[in-house]
């Protein structure tokens, strides 16, 4: 992605052509695309393993919670709604890649760049600090849910040990600690480009640890020999009527970010090659990963609810849902370690990459931000190794892994960050941006159409950050800062 790196290709574009390079019918040439910048060479696999990388989080072990919270009818009917919505919403943002013509057109190299072309004015910086505030927060949700899961190996291995006479209490300082040290380590690979390797990792252990919870829920449907749960989900005398609703408010929101990942869709799009034209090979991967996911949604929450009924935990390898066999747990959450460990990168490139501009844009002699300095590495091509690029992303991973450990309680905030950051992101501005696009006539049914989709996915994430807020409001009561332990 040419914005990501050491940010001075932007300065330097008009430089890169030689009149030996043999230009290509559709404006590229053999090494440099229509816009000067060096091939793109992702494809419809390197971008499905981008999306299934971000979507298919460890929120998948919460499923099985999501759809206690609201029944055998209620809770699989939302998340086929929602895989609906997000892919229908995705193609008309992958839509907005190019300004003007699909094939031809001006390129957007981020969600704002989209935005600003579409849109513009004050929207732009709206989005800006929605999307990017999102991108922050993700990145200390995913730094408390790795910990969570060394933890749960940790603890795993000392019941066992203890034949369970041990209650293994655990602090989750060290664990977040290790899991800053490996992100400061991948965060200093340049480009979103670059990253695909680790994405295609992470989407073979995502598929690894949902794979497990969905067997171990099986196992444990066929030992009791029933499949628990009711149609309406959780019941009144279990939790209070108040609670039922928070609950439910919750589940729903838990349920529509399973699927969100629009925030980073136009930069994932920016490493496909062409031709054919990026939409179509962007929209090829989104239906690709969504129907993925949706399945692997489907079994393991239904699965998990159906092993559990009632008492689902809030996360299925974690929360002690089962004990045994512990080797394969173990197994299950090193898989979720490590593809958070990618995950986070795939979510703060855009980040990066977005302040690394900025600063290479207003200070373009200085050469701290724009020069970098060649280590050679034997077998492999020289590092590229910048001194503001290392500074910036160490203290940004720095800030993240501290803010985890001070409110370890983040997952409720994330929701809550999630829900203000779902409805503009996946659906206000893909919908705005191809109204405008498309021209569609105002008061059109199709207009009609679009702004009913809108304003029900708001009164959605309205219900979802009220079901957040509650969240926060209960353990902000018994909290004491960095003394998180399991």
């Amino acid at each position: 992605m040419g914005e990501n790196g050491d940010g001075k290709n932007d300065l330097y574009n008009n430089q890169v052509f030689d009149l030996s390079i043999d230009v290509l019918p559709h404006g590229g040439s053999n090494c440099f695309d229509d816009d000067g910048r060096l091939k793109r060479t992702g494809t419809v696999w390197t971008a499905s393993a981008h999306i299934i990388t971000a979507v298919i989080g460890s929120g998948v072990l919460s499923l099985a919670w999501a759809i206690a919270q609201l029944g055998w009818i209620a809770g699989p009917a939302v998340m086929f709604l929602f895989s609906f919505v997000t892919y229908y919403t995705s193609t008309l943002l992958a839509d907005c890649y190019r300004s003007d013509d699909p094939v031809n057109g001006k390129r957007n190299y981020t969600y704002m760049d989209a935005v600003r072309s579409n849109l513009g004015g004050v929207k732009v910086k709206i989005c800006g600090w929605v999307q990017y505030l999102n991108l922050f927060g993700v990145a200390i949700g995913y730094t408390i849910a790795s910990s969570i899961s060394m933890i749960a190996i940790k603890r795993s291995n000392c019941f066992h040990a203890s034949g369970g006479k041990n209650p293994c209490h655990i602090n989750s300082n060290p664990y977040m600690i290790a899991f800053g040290v490996a992100e400061i380590i991948f965060s200093q690979i340049p480009d979103f480009d670059q990253l695909w390797w680790l994405s295609i990792v992470a989407a073979v252990m995502s598929f690894t640890y949902s794979t497990i919870g969905l067997g171990l829920g099986i196992a444990r449907v066929a030992e009791t020999g029933k499949i628990r749960g009711s149609l309406t989900g959780i019941s009144v005398g279990t939790v209070t009527q108040t609670q039922k609703i928070w609950r439910s408010f919750q589940a729903l929101g838990d349920i529509a970010f399973a699927y969100s990942y629009s925030l980073i869709l136009i930069e994932i799009q920016d490493t496909i090659r062409a031709p054919p034209s990026e939409s179509k090979t962007m929209n090829k991967a989104t239906f690709l990963s969504i129907g993925v996911t949706t399945l692997f949604y489907m079994l393991c929450g239904c699965m998990g609810y159906a092993a559990f009924g009632d008492l689902s935990p809030g996360n299925l390898l974690t929360g002690f849902g089962f004990y045994n066999p512990f080797w394969l747990l173990d197994i299950a959450n090193a898989a979720i370690v490590i593809h958070l460990v990618a995950a986070y990168q795939v979510f703060c490139q855009p980040l990066f990459a977005f302040i690394e501009k900025i600063a290479a844009e207003k200070f373009p002699d200085s050469e701290v931000i724009t020069k970098d300095i060649k280590i050679p590495i034997p077998g492999f091509h020289p590092y590229n190794l910048n001194l503001f690029r290392l500074v910036w992303r160490t203290l940004f991973v720095i800030i993240t892994t501290l803010i985890s450990m001070l409110v370890p309680f983040f997952n409720d905030i994330l929701g809550l960050l999630g829900a203000l950051g779902f409805w503009p992101l996946t659906v206000y501005f893909p919908v705005e941006m191809y109204i405008s696009q498309k021209k569609i006539p105002k008061g059109s049914t199709r207009w009609l159409c679009l702004q009913i989709l809108s304003i029900a996915c708001l009164i959605i994430t309205i219900a979802a950050a009220a079901g957040s807020i509650a969240g926060v409001m209960l353990d902000l009561k018994s909290y004491t800062p960095f003394s998180t332990g399991y």
